[in-house]
């Protein structure tokens, strides 16, 4: 029995031991990696409302040039429908009109009026960037995947002057 007291004691010990030690604390590295940087060229247009039931959506896209010229497409909205899922759609063409699908972003959460998959949509053609402003063409918000009821939209490129551009 004495043995055992021992060697609970001595294990008690060394736990103690252990949970003592000091662990360097780390800082946060603040610094961009190498070969990264700061997102600083874009061009924003606004989106408007068209529900009709009057939920009033409306926002902006903002299309960034990255440092390896590809771009970001970030959509922001406003008055989303949480629970739902919103396709943001550029097509072809002014508001209004019937284009054909030019790009098919990620869906738009009603919960947070932002990109549901990622804060940006990423498209990787180098010279996607360069032909924004005479694109002829919009984008669509669609009130979800299953109804196809346009609750926002606006004109891109040559059918609009971007309303924030740097």
């Amino acid at each position: 029995m004495k043995t055992y007291i021992t060697r609970l004691s001595l294990i008690a010990v060394m736990l103690l031991l252990l949970s003592s030690c000091d662990l360097e604390r780390l800082e946060a590295e603040t610094a961009t990696a190498s070969g990264g940087g700061t997102l600083t060229e874009f061009t924003a247009y606004t989106i408007d409302s068209t529900d009709p039931d009057g939920s009033n959506v409306n926002g902006r896209i903002v299309f960034w040039e990255t440092s390896l010229d590809q771009t970001l497409v970030q959509i922001s909205l406003y008055n989303t429908i949480p629970g739902l899922l919103h396709p943001a759609l550029v097509l072809e063409g002014a508001a209004g009109l019937d284009g054909s699908i030019m790009l098919t972003l990620d869906e738009v959460s009603g919960d947070t009026g932002e990109l549901s998959e990622s804060k940006f949509f990423l498209i990787s053609d180098t010279g996607f960037y360069d032909t924004i402003t005479t694109m002829d063409s919009h984008i669509s918000i669609y009130l979800s995947p299953s109804d196809d009821t346009i609750v926002a939209t606006g004109d891109l490129g040559i059918n609009a002057e971007p309303v924030d551009s740097n």
